[in-house]
């Protein structure tokens, strides 16, 4: 299996003989789990490596949850980086894709404060309107460094606030399905119905609460 690397970037940020131009990936996390908001995240990596991150970083998918962790770490100690959310009202008002997007950009607009950028680079083929030259990359987090930097911060920040959420709502399981719907979920939410955390414009959440209350809290 081939690691991504920099030659999108490379060929994205090529403006005659200039190399000074600043690229950000961009990924989010979150589209389909049942509750939880969705997370974006943007980073810029810059060359070398550290021995820390060279070869390591990759598709978070592709992680284990401790090697996950681990280089999230890393890279928010080493690389400036930006993050955004879409909390579950929005994703319910507007839309699962458009609070994505609106997730990405607040991500890039964190990222704007702390480093300017130049380039965005997007997982998936859709991009937010960004006050920079953008590109869509389909399986960007297999490919491009930067959005594969960008999908390991997002996926750990999201994990962690659903770990935080599931101290309070145990019986769903979201420090281990992290909100998706697993038969745990599931189960949870035909015997304790919805939390105010769960999307009700997503049709399991939806039909349960055409059964069961909401539970506030």
């Amino acid at each position: 299996m081939s690691l991504p690397d920099f030659s999108i970037e490379d060929g994205f940020t090529r403006d005659g003989l200039r190399y000074d131009n600043t690229v950000c990936g961009i990924d989010e996390v979150g589209r389909g789990p049942l509750a939880g908001p969705g997370v974006a995240a943007a980073v810029i990596l810059t060359r070398p490596l550290p021995p820390e991150l060279s070869g390591h970083i990759r598709d978070s998918k592709k992680m284990s949850a401790a090697k996950r962790a681990r280089i999230a770490a890393a890279i928010r100690e080493f690389y400036i980086f930006g993050i955004g959310t879409a909390c579950v009202e929005e994703i319910d008002r507007i839309n699962i894709l458009q609070a994505t997007m609106a997730a990405m950009t607040r991500a890039f607009e964190a990222l704007q404060k702390k480093s300017p950028c130049s380039h965005a680079l997007i997982d998936g083929n859709r991009a937010p309107k960004l006050p920079c030259k953008t590109l869509t990359v389909v399986k960007g987090d297999q490919n491009s460094l930067s959005i594969a930097a960008a999908s390991v911060v997002a996926k750990e920040h999201r994990d962690d606030i659903m770990r935080r959420l599931a101290e309070a709502h145990p019986v769903y399981g979201w420090d281990s399905n992290a909100g998706y719907g697993t038969k745990i979920h599931m189960d949870a939410l035909k015997q304790h119905g919805v939390t105010v955390h769960h999307r009700r414009s997503f049709a399991p959440v939806s039909e349960s609460l055409l059964q069961q209350k909401i539970i506030s809290g």
